[in-house]
């Protein structure tokens, strides 16, 4: 059921490839800033504190700028449950990241994040209707390899933290797929809305119950800074999925990782490992085989004058 609606919104999807990928570039250039802010913050306040903050300022900041109380007819939805569903799950990836980014390297959670376009590839079978051959399996393998060789499990490697990391990158899969799917039939301004409200809400009462007061205004700033800039990129994160197809989109996320050594060297002094730079070198080749496979697919589909023994077995791949 689930397929055949996203195939019928496929086919009413505007087009602008380039420019859905613009968008997404620069809505994880966003996302490395709230990250690294983040790991400024959970140093001196709670980290469930900092989350809710990020949803409240996040919720304030679309209502006031998209004028939902003279617009509340953009709230309405078709598919509240998986509204509901994608909610929880970026509370979920912002929780663990959140966690992961006190004990690990930003590089070093951007890396394992990377893994997120091998999974929504293989999600994307059975829940979107995608069809994904072999070599695209074995790009997916590769991935989880490059992912292998950044937490370097019982090797000394990055420890239990790594798989608060990896909690974090499959909720985003899992998200990244809802949006997919909702971006089709939803309105935009009230993705944006429920993606703030359904979090801020669903933890309130935990981060009520361990609120610490921040005694400056640098503090203040950043966490309403938090708000913004991930309200804002997930407002592009949704626009891009608008112009084109999750598989496309995915590998540009690699683009964070320039902007977390960045983050990380300036403003905390990590410079990343060796292991980490492989590991991320692995992920990143993966995933733009990935986008390669996706792009001869779509040109194979769109050439009827090829021979349809070629195109038919090179579509299985």
């Amino acid at each position: 059921m689930l397929a055949q609606h996203f195939s019928a919104a496929k086919a009413r999807a505007p087009s602008g490839t380039m420019a859905a990928i613009a968008l997404m570039v620069s809505a994880v250039a966003l996302f490395a800033f709230l990250d690294a802010i983040a790991k400024h913050l959970s140093a001196s306040l709670p980290v469930m504190q900092v989350v809710w903050m990020r949803f409240v300022t996040h919720l304030a900041f679309a209502f006031i700028l998209l004028r939902l109380w003279a617009n509340h007819e953009r709230l309405k939805t078709g598919r509240p449950v998986l509204q509901g569903v994608r909610g929880l799950l970026l509370l979920s990836t912002t929780v663990f990241n959140f966690l992961a980014v006190q004990y690990l390297q930003l590089a070093e959670t951007a890396s394992i994040m990377f893994a997120g376009p091998m999974v929504v590839a293989a999600l994307a079978v059975p829940l979107l209707g995608e069809h994904v051959g072999i070599r695209r399996w074995a790009a997916i393998a590769v991935g989880f390899m490059g992912v292998l060789v950044v937490t370097r499990p019982g090797l000394d490697g990055l420890g239990w933290p790594a798989l608060i990391s990896v909690g974090a990158m499959v909720s985003f899969a899992g998200y990244s797929l809802a949006t997919r799917v909702l971006a089709q039939t939803e309105i935009e301004d009230g993705l944006v809305f429920y993606t703030a409200a359904i979090p801020a809400v669903a933890l309130a009462p935990w981060a009520i119950s361990v609120w610490v007061w921040p005694t400056d205004a640098i503090s203040w700033a950043l966490m309403l800074l938090t708000g913004l800039i991930g309200g804002g990129g997930h407002w592009l994160l949704i626009k891009a999925h608008r112009g084109a197809s999750a598989s496309t989109l995915a590998p540009f996320v690699y683009t964070q990782i320039i902007w977390m050594i960045l983050l990380g060297w300036l403003w905390f002094g990590d410079i990343p490992t060796g292991w980490t730079l492989l590991g991320a070198s692995i992920i990143i080749a993966s995933g733009l085989y990935l986008l390669y496979r996706e792009h001869v697919n779509r040109r194979l589909a769109q050439s009827p004058s090829e021979p349809t023994t070629a195109a038919a077995q090179d579509i299985q791949t």
